[in-house]
């Protein structure tokens, strides 16, 4: 249940701190964050969990992570769908609370007509800058896949592990820095679902991309750190 805790609470920091930048401080008049804030706002979310949480759970608040973690060896199959659910609950909790604060200014209302409708992702007329389902799955494909081997590279036993932490979260604001105008950047199944259920509409139907394609990618970044950059435990000459 520890683990299960960790999760829960690391995956709503990330989607609170992260989306929460996007709702809030991103294009606030003069002084807005803008793209580049809020990129920096979810690595800051994934560096600080990871050194707060990471130690009893692995730091995952990412199912796309929990399945890439599961393929490449390091994470057991039958913990799959509790962390999964630990995540998404998680997830679904930092929204509610966004979407209550939200609600407390005048004017305020989410207008799922729209790309980027309260900080939820989307493909086509719902990219931010409209891009095509095919380049929206592209991207989200490669960047999850590069995701996991930042993460498993980082994390390995032959790696400095007291830098893991920044390693990832530099990885996930370089992730947000490229894909924000592309699909409002997700590369996380969870936070795309509790922001796509507030939304609801269009980016609720489109929110089965993104998790087919975080997903798909972090198991090939699984199966290729593993079998590919893994150092085997037999001695290299």
């Amino acid at each position: 249940m520890r683990k299960l805790f960790a999760e829960f609470f690391g995956t709503y920091w990330l989607v609170f701190g992260g989306c929460g930048s996007a709702l809030f401080a991103a294009g606030y008049p003069n002084l807005g964050i803008g793209f580049a804030g809020v990129a920096l706002a979810f690595g800051l979310t994934v560096l600080t969990m990871a050194y707060a949480v990471g130690h009893i759970s692995g730091g995952h608040f990412n199912p796309a992570v929990s399945f890439g973690l599961w393929a490449s060896g390091r994470f057991s199959f039958k913990n799959l769908v509790p962390y999964i659910i630990a995540q998404c609950i998680g997830a679904i909790a930092a929204a509610g609370t966004l979407f209550y604060i939200w609600s407390g200014k005048t004017g305020n209302s989410i207008d799922n007509t729209k790309a980027g409708a309260f900080a939820s992702n989307g493909f086509d007329t719902f990219s931010p800058d409209g891009y095509s389902m095919y380049s929206c799955f592209a991207a989200e494909f490669i960047l999850t896949l590069f995701f996991l081997i930042v993460i498993l590279g980082a994390t390995d036993k032959l790696a400095n592990g007291k830098f893991a932490g920044i390693a990832i979260g530099l990885a996930l604001t370089l992730i947000h820095l490229v894909s924000i105008p592309i699909t409002n950047t997700s590369v996380n199944p969870a936070r795309s679902l509790s922001q796509a259920l507030f939304a609801g509409g269009e980016p609720l139907k489109q929110v089965w991309l993104f998790w087919a394609a975080p997903i798909l990618g972090a198991i090939v970044g699984g199966i290729i750190y593993k079998n590919l950059l893994q150092k085997s435990e037999i001695l290299e000459e």
